[in-house]
């Protein structure tokens, strides 16, 4: 397959990088470079924001039916273009084409939700706040956001930020990954097809750079990411100095935690796709797994069983569950963290390092499991993003609540019980942001919000469902009086109240 040059899309035109600089881009699965990724200059960044302010002017008056319309037309042409899409994703990113796959589907489904916005953009109306005036909520478009996507999972995040910016009257600058940009080098395209206004999205790719001016630009209302914590904390920081609001969803360990009468079978199951799907580089990944001790022993069994089943390979191999990391220096990271993990003490049940694969350049790093581990060790505290797992024994469920609240990463967690009163315990009382029961991976539909909490999420809101649409719209208040002043019931109003007069209509 011959892939496209990468290019920016500003104003309604492709356009060359503006700097010699570019970074190499890779196929992870053979180690090949496939292309080159310009790195584009802050005057790039700023002139992306004048197009989309310049857009937004006329933008926001479209009426919604118009501006649904296009969305509706974005989602059709994602279902047709879905192979096309899958196929450019398992191959700079590294995910394997079924998760791909289903990485477009999902972008599918969220395009659906965001075509509800004529009614989750309704306001609100309170008559009689006296006998002749009445208040109304209205939600309004605020200007151009920023968003920027991480190399993990460049479709679905696009459908996160775009349709509800864009839906609610906004503009927006977006930038992509340099590790996985060909998603939206495909979609970019594509958008060309919606009937969205030149200017309306708008693409830059490069380094920090780009983001650089988005924090003191007039025009610039926001900023959204998907990202590190260290990255989402600077951002929020910068965000807060420049008046910006911001949506930063960061990193996370989030537990599997395994009780007494648990479904084992099931455990396995969802264990392999929880731990091993997109070879551990999503940020509702498990990454512990915590066991009481009736159970311990088997689970790990289990795991182990499990985990040896999962082939590792060629992203485009059908044949192959699990593809590779995403680059050199991830499966370095990750394989040093399986050398502190033995070096801390833990017992390393199974090692993936090496896995036999038919693409030995590749970046591979196979199913690791380290058993005995203590809830104070680095790989049971940060975020490794691989495919790397580790068994901590917990006494009960008050034990795994416990160490679930203690950590900093707040994002989701799991508990696989027949119990109804420990599931529901569970979802009341574990201290994150979204969780699961019987299931390994708690991502919401995308009817519903999706975000952690703590160091998994800064900022004031959640991706898509109904408050998807928060962070992009303000919510403006309008007092109206219903009748002319001077009538009977004013004048009446009035006399009455002369000797106070209020800091609210009357």
């Amino acid at each position: 397959m011959e892939f496209p040059k990468v290019r920016n899309q500003v104003g309604g035109n492709w356009i060359e990088g503006d700097t010699e600089d570019r970074a190499p881009l890779y196929n992870p699965s053979t180690g090949e470079q496939i292309g080159e990724v310009p790195l584009s200059s802050e005057k790039a960044s700023v002139a992306a924001v004048e197009a989309a302010e310049a857009a937004y002017r006329s933008w926001r008056k479209m009426p919604i039916g118009s501006r649904v319309s296009c969305l509706f037309e974005m989602r059709r042409l994602v279902l047709e273009h879905s192979e096309d899409l899958a196929v450019v994703i398992a191959t700079d990113q590294g995910k394997h084409i079924s998760e791909a796959r289903g990485e477009v589907a999902r972008v599918a489904q969220i395009l659906e939700a965001a075509c509800a916005m004529p009614i989750l953009l309704q306001g609100e109306t309170l008559e009689g706040i006296s006998a002749e005036v009445g208040g109304r909520v209205v939600r309004q478009s605020l200007g151009v956001f920023g968003g920027v996507a991480p190399f993990n999972f460049p479709a679905l995040v696009f459908a996160w930020f775009v349709p509800y910016a864009v839906g609610t009257g906004n503009t927006m600058v977006f930038k992509p990954s340099t590790q996985s940009p060909l998603f939206m080098q495909r979609m970019g395209r594509l958008l060309e097809e919606t009937g969205l206004p030149a200017g309306v999205v708008n693409l830059v790719h490069g380094n920090r750079t780009v983001v650089e001016p988005w924090y003191e630009h007039p025009a610039v209302s926001g900023i959204c990411l998907v990202g590190s914590t260290p990255t989402a904390k600077e951002m929020a920081a910068r965000c807060g100095r420049g008046g910006k609001r911001s949506m930063l969803l960061g990193g996370a360990k989030n537990w599997l935690v395994v009780l007494e009468d648990a479904d084992l079978d099931l455990f396995a199951d969802q264990f392999v796709n929880s731990c091993f799907g997109s070879a551990g580089q999503r940020c509702l990944a498990g990454s512990v797994v915590a066991a009481v001790p009736a159970v311990y022993d088997r689970c790990l069994e289990v795991m182990v069983e499990a985990a040896r089943k999962v082939k590792v390979g060629n992203a485009l191999d059908p044949e192959v569950y699990m593809g590779p990391v995403i680059s050199a220096s991830a499966k370095s990271r990750i394989e040093r963290y399986i050398e502190v993990g033995v070096e801390e003490g833990s017992t390393l049940v199974l090692d993936g390092r090496d896995p036999p694969v038919a693409d030995p350049g590749g970046y591979y790093v196979g199913p690791t499991i380290f058993s005995e581990v203590t809830p104070c060790r680095r790989i049971c505290r940060e975020e490794i993003f691989g495919p790397v797992v580790s068994a901590v024994r917990i006494e009960d469920m008050d034990d795994a609540l416990g160490l679930i609240e203690k950590q900093d990463f707040g994002n989701g967690a799991c508990v696989f019980t027949r119990s109804l009163y420990y599931a529901e315990r569970f979802v009341s009382e574990a201290d994150v942001g979204m969780v699961g029961v019987n299931v390994g991976v708690c991502a919401p539909h995308p009817y519903l919000p999706f975000g952690g909490i703590k160091e998994s999420h800064l900022g004031s809101d959640k991706v898509q469902g109904g408050v998807g649409i928060d962070f992009f719209t303000q919510r403006k208040v309008a007092t109206v009086r219903v009748s002319p002043p001077g009538g009977s019931v004013a004048g009446d109003i009035a006399a009455k109240s002369r000797a106070v007069r209020s800091c609210v209509a009357s």
